[in-house]
């Protein structure tokens, strides 16, 4: 629906929704099995019980995968969930002491102002009432979730209050991003790529990873909407918009694409066999659909449920006819190499942590360093980093961890994904200097704010850990994961 998912991102409050209310119900066949005893109450927070029953309606509302559903007896995900849930409980109890409240008039100017809300400037009870039918949440659980999002940032906002931030400080958190760094590294990627699979390791991914190499090819079909289709007109004016909504209740309440794009006199457009990456059976790229709209349609979950689509400021009527799925060969030259990718992850894993744990025993210095180079073949370079912005060889995030290694040490360095990988020797650092009335000073003031807050969070949360006795009833949790 065009008015709710698809606009989500622009919106705050149902942003906080995704993944807590807005979501299908995932568990089946729980029945009888939580009803008698103490088999009723999963955990306790002092003298406050939460009932096997309340903690599994909330498992309900988790999106969580075919997978993740499968493993959850061999795994951790329902003690994580738990302490999260936990952790929600405990805040409520803190906020009512605190004695915090979001009045009725609170709520109504948080709902709308809200832009997922608001139409022609002004809010839009139909598009608030549609937002609802298409999430499947009513209105009283949408807006005690608005409720107790609000408490919350009212509570940590109380809780930081009234901070005078100390110029050392802001002198620190500008150090810390504005130096003249000369160092020497070597570029480990060369290292990690030496080594290859063998046929026996190939096999062994390969039918660890099934899943992974199954090709899904989709038949869709899909329909502008356009002013002289539903509305005789060539504008796109209050008519025009009263149409759509017709057009997409009737889709919500079941009507077919077929029948829909009948009774709007729509031209049906329609790919057999695309793929992911919007090729055919033949790898051949499929052309005359644009990117934008092939991506919306494509990400439709269910077949032959159609979807009313705005896409680049157009309106298109959507569905996904039909799903085939092949297994792709071990010698698909596709597979080979995503095979060649995770060999190539988990062996820079491997080589990464063999070295940091030679770097925390002390196995690195200058000269070790060199001698790493000298034995493994690979180049140690001299390089003097200027700004955080400076990223022919390092990205930003790499260079402000780099500006935490002290001179003489020696530091392993990668991004998020182990695409970058280095080993840094820190030579020489030398520290720029902050004016008092400059904007760079009031900026730097901030970001020392926003580190002492969140130390004051960290030291509310172990205050809260050791404020409230919570037990957990393991036999219970153990029910909730062999349940499926």
């Amino acid at each position: 629906m065009i008015t709710s998912i698809g606009k989500i991102s622009k919106s705050f409050f149902v942003k906080l929704l995704v993944g807590i209310i807005i979501l299908p119900f995932v568990f089946w066949g729980m029945g009888d099995v939580f009803r008698g005893g103490n088999q009723n109450v999963i955990a306790t927070i002092d003298s406050n019980k939460l009932s096997t029953q309340e903690f599994v309606n909330y498992l309900n509302r988790l999106n969580l995968n075919n997978e993740q559903i499968k493993n959850l007896p061999k795994t951790d995900l329902v003690e994580k969930i738990l302490s999260e849930y936990i952790g929600r409980k405990v805040m409520a109890l803190e906020i009512e002491k605190s004695g915090i409240i979001v009045n009725d008039s609170s709520l109504k100017s948080i709902i709308t102002n809200d832009e997922l809300f608001v139409r022609n400037n002004k809010f839009s009870r139909t598009e608030y009432e549609k937002f609802l039918i298409k999430s499947g949440i009513t209105a009283p659980a949408f807006e005690q979730n608005i409720i107790e999002q609000e408490s919350r940032r009212q509570f940590l906002s109380s809780l930081a209050g009234g901070i005078t931030v100390p110029d050392v400080l802001i002198e620190n958190a500008y150090k810390k991003e504005n130096q003249t760094k000369t160092i020497r590294y070597i570029d480990l990627n060369e290292y990690h790529v030496r080594k290859k699979p063998s046929q026996e390791k190939i096999k062994e991914l390969y039918n660890k990873n099934k899943e992974l190499f199954i090709e899904r090819f989709k038949h869709i079909q899909y329909a502008e909407i356009t002013p002289q289709s539903i509305s005789g007109n060539s504008e796109y004016n209050e008519v025009f918009f009263k149409q759509l909504d017709i057009l997409e209740n009737k889709v919500l309440d079941g009507q077919s694409f077929a029948e829909a794009s009948k009774e709007n006199n729509l031209v049906i457009a329609e790919i057999k066999n695309i793929d992911g990456n919007k090729k055919d059976k033949n790898k051949e790229t499929i052309k005359n659909l644009p990117d934008n709209l092939f991506k919306k349609i494509y990400t439709i979950k269910n077949e032959k449920i159609p979807e009313v689509l705005k896409v680049d400021n157009k309106y298109f009527l959507a569905q996904i006819k039909s799903i085939e799925t092949n297994n792709r060969s071990i010698d698909d030259p596709d597979v080979l190499e995503i095979i060649n990718s995770q060999f190539i992850f988990q062996n820079k894993i491997q080589n990464n942590s063999s070295i940091i744990k030679d770097i925390s025993m002390g196995g690195f210095d200058k000269l070790k360093i060199e001698k790493f180079a000298t034995d493994n073949n690979l180049k140690l370079k001299n390089y003097k980093i200027l700004n955080l912005k400076q990223n022919e060889i390092f990205s930003e995030g790499i260079i402000k961890r780099i500006f935490l290694t002290k001179d003489g040490e020696v530091d392993l360095i990668t991004d998020s994904s182990l695409k970058k990988n280095f080993l840094i020797l820190a030579v020489k650092t030398e520290y720029k200097a902050i004016k008092k009335d400059s904007n760079e000073f009031e900026k730097y003031e901030a970001k020392a704010r926003l580190n002492i807050v969140n130390r004051i969070y960290k030291t509310f949360d172990e205050n809260l850990n050791q404020k409230y006795k919570v037990e957990l009833n393991r036999r219970t949790i153990e029910r909730v994961k062999n349940s499926f």
